[in-house]
Parts: structure tokens; C-alpha cells; sequence
């Protein structure tokens, strides 16, 4: 392993220990002194940014990825306010979640407790860095960070204000970020089984899939999101229309936004061209042969239909049935997001009683799929995977439990 890794993994386990002993009114005084920290030193961070964002613009990054790099005054701002929530939200650690009385007097608690030391991988997004160092944070976890070296110059201004920020609050080297770029990095990371507790990967999907494929610390999996929206024969065309703009466009670039919208063939003529009308040009189309015989698009593929674009472009396929549609988004699915569109409700309750996703949705749009819209506070991204957390993994997610047994003397026959 490389030196320099092993030693901050060393370091994040000893003061995982040390985080046990770490009150809530210190973390939230961390978190306090974090957010403040992040508002006096905005020209910092996009002085930083902007030189990720320069390198990014001279190797063609798409305007879409561009934005989830951009930190500008607002979004700072935004991320500043954020911290603060997270101050009002219950500690999870030292919850008890059930009580036992044996006969034999044995008082048993189940008692929630930190995971230990969090490895996260994750892309572009620098406000992540943020995200993860708070809920770690707040759940008495010890983070190591590994962001993507697109944001590297701004990942690195963000740790240091943070470290700087709580180091007379909280133990050295809670927050750590990796600041070597090479990729035998995380690898190193996700087979540390000695220092780190849990992975989690953030990204896109071959990203995903190295981490799950080649861990051998248990990984918890947020997935890719390939999303889909069914229009259903019985839909509200308001609301088909308003869902498909939002989930589609406010922010095609994250994992809750739409990638295919499946449309039923009796609404077909009649949702297609007010879709087109109410993109606007500002969304590339992919259709079927029936789209493109009733609006101008380009032809879908099947890669098309497996693709997480995280850009404007959405593949449309019409389909017979609703079971057409359920079977379209088994085999295609990430098992992020999907969303039903319909005012029938025998239609709503096969659609959100058949679908495996994490989130299924029913006249709503998936762009809801996020801890902070759930009411859970911020989170490390959308789980897709059924054991431990799925959905949002918030801080109730970031946590384990752990028996204390209280006696008085008691001895098993």
C-alpha cells in the first residue's frame, strides 16, 4: 500500500475510536463553525474552482457535467445553509432502538452506533465533499475522501477550510481527502479491511461497478440512475407534461433525473408534441420508429435505452401496455428512480406494487429522489441495493447497531 495512504488510514481508525467519545453539542458546534468557515472563505473556494472548471472547459467537458463542477457565491451559500440543517436533525448515535428483559434479569439494549471510518469515491461534484464530511460528522463517522481529479483543486480548498474549522472542536484527522489522482488509489482504499469500515462509491456506473466488483471492505452501492417516467393512456396531460420538464431538465446532470420516458400508444399523439413543444429545443430526442412517426427525432438504440445520459437527451419509447412498460424498465433499470403519470388508479397501484427501484413514484417527479426532499437532512447519495439502507442513506443509514447488556451477577447455566 502506498505510504502516505496507509498512514491517513491509520490516522482515520485511531480517531474513529476517539469520535466514540464525542458529544452531540461538540458535533454540532463542528458543524456550526464549518458552515461560517465556508461563507468567510467563498472568494477561496471559487478562485479554486475556477481553475477546475478551466481545466475541465480545455478537455471538452459537456456543459451539463460543467454545471455539477461550478461553485459559484449561491450554490456556496447554499451548501453553508445546508450544514446548518444538519444541526436541528437528532443525533442518531446512542439512539436505543429496543429494549429486552430477559428473565434472568439481563437488561439488553440495542443501541445505535458509528459505522467507524466511511472511504467515499465519488465524481465532479464538489459540494460533496461538503455533504460527506457533515454527515460523518454528525453520525460520530471518520471520513476519507477520494474525489475525482476534476475537482481536485476545489475538493482540496474545501478540506482544509473544513479541517481548519473543527480542529480545536473535534479529533485530528476526522475529515481526510486523498490528494493523489492515481487510480491504484482507490483501489488501495476499498481493500483496506484493517482501517476502513464501509465504502461507498458515488459516480457513474463504471465507477460503481469497479468499486463493487474488486471491494473487499463491505460496500454499501449507490447506484447509477438510469430513471424512467411511464406516461399511462389515463394520464393527466398538466401533469405529464410538468413531471417531464422537471425531471428531465431542472438538473439532467444528477442521478434522479430521467433518462427514458416510456408513453402508452393511445396518448401517444397527444403527449408527444406538447413533450417537444415544452422542451423547447433545449433536450436532444431519441424515439422509436412510433415516436419518430409522430414527432422529429433521432432513432433510439438499445444502448440508447441502457445509457445514463446526465445530459439534455431522453430516449422515448412507446409502448402497448403498462406491462410493456414495467417489463422496458426491469430489463433497462439501475433501480434508482421511476415514476407513473396516471389518474387511473388500478394502473398506479400495478406500477408502484411491481416495480424493485428504490424510489417508485406516482405522479410526481423523480427529482424528489434525495435525502434532503425526503425530510432525512442531507445524504451520501440514493442506495440500490437492498441490504443495510436503501434510498436515501442518510444519517439513521450511517450508523450500526450494537448490543450493551447490563446484569447483575448473571451466570448461564
Amino acid at each position: 500500500m502506498d505510504k502516505l495512504l496507509e498512514k491517513q488510514l491509520q490516522n482515520a481508525s485511531l480517531a474513529s475510536r476517539e469520535m466514540m467519545h464525542v458529544d452531540t453539542a461538540q458535533k454540532n458546534e463542528a458543524l456550526k463553525a464549518i458552515s461560517q468557515a465556508l461563507l468567510n472563505h467563498i472568494d477561496d473556494i471559487i478562485i479554486a474552482n475556477e481553475k477546475d472548471l478551466a481545466v475541465a472547459k480545455s478537455n471538452g467537458m459537456s456543459d451539463a457535467m460543467m454545471d455539477r463542477l461550478l461553485l459559484n457565491k449561491e450554490r456556496i451559500e447554499s451548501i453553508a445553509k445546508d450544514v446548518l440543517k444538519l444541526v436541528d436533525l437528532d443525533d442518531p448515535v446512542g439512539q436505543v432502538i429496543r429494549e429486552i428483559h430477559r428473565p434472568n434479569g439481563l437488561l439488553i439494549k440495542q443501541v445505535r452506533v458509528p459505522m467507524g471510518v466511511f472511504g467515499i469515491i465519488y465524481e465532479s461534484r464538489p459540494n460533496v465533499t461538503v455533504d460527506i464530511a457533515c454527515l460523518c460528522i454528525k453520525s460520530s463517522n471518520v471520513c476519507v475522501l477520494k474525489g475525482g481529479k476534476e475537482a481536485i483543486n476545489s475538493n482540496k480548498t474545501l478540506t482544509n477550510i473544513m479541517q481548519n474549522a473543527i480542529k480545536s472542536i473535534l479529533p485530528d484527522y476526522t475529515v481526510q481527502l486523498i490528494e493523489n489522482n492515481d487510480r491504484a488509489m482507490v483501489t488501495q482504499l476499498i481493500t483496506a479491511n484493517d482501517y476502513v469500515d464501509v465504502v461507498v462509491p458515488r459516480g457513474g456506473a463504471g465507477l460503481i461497478n469497479h468499486v463493487v466488483k474488486n471491494a473487499t471492505v463491505p460496500v454499501i452501492e449507490t447506484g447509477a440512475g438510469n430513471c424512467h417516467l411511464y406516461i399511462d393512456k389515463d394520464a393527466d396531460m398538466k401533469k405529464a407534461i410538468d413531471i417531464s420538464v422537471n425531471a428531465k431538465i431542472q438538473r439532467p446532470s444528477v442521478c434522479n433525473a430521467i433518462e427514458t420516458i416510456l408513453v402508452h400508444k393511445d396518448i401517444a399523439n397527444t403527449y408527444l408534441p406538447k413533450m417537444v413543444e415544452a422542451f423547447d429545443g433545449r433536450v436532444e430526442i431519441r424515439g422509436d420508429e412510433i415516436t419518430q412517426s409522430i414527432i422529429s427525432c433521432h432513432k433510439a438504440t438499445e444502448q440508447d435505452y441502457a445509457t445514463e445520459y446526465d445530459d439534455y437527451i431522453v430516449a422515448i419509447k412507446v409502448v402497448d401496455s403498462i406491462e410493456e412498460a414495467i417489463a422496458h424498465i426491469y430489463k433497462y433499470s439501475t433501480k434508482h428512480s421511476e415514476a407513473i403519470i396516471t389518474e387511473n388508479q388500478e394502473a398506479a397501484d400495478l406500477f408502484m406494487n411491481s416495480l424493485d427501484s428504490a424510489c417508485v413514484y406516482l405522479n410526481a417527479s423523480t427529482r424528489f429522489s434525495d435525502g434532503g426532499e425526503f425530510g432525512f437532512g442531507a445524504e451520501l447519495g440514493i442506495s440500490t441495493q437492498k441490504l443495510h439502507a436503501r434510498g436515501p442513506l442518510a444519517l439513521l443509514e450511517m450508523t450500526s447497531f450494537q448490543y450493551k447488556v447490563y446484569g447483575n451477577g448473571q451466570v448461564r447455566k
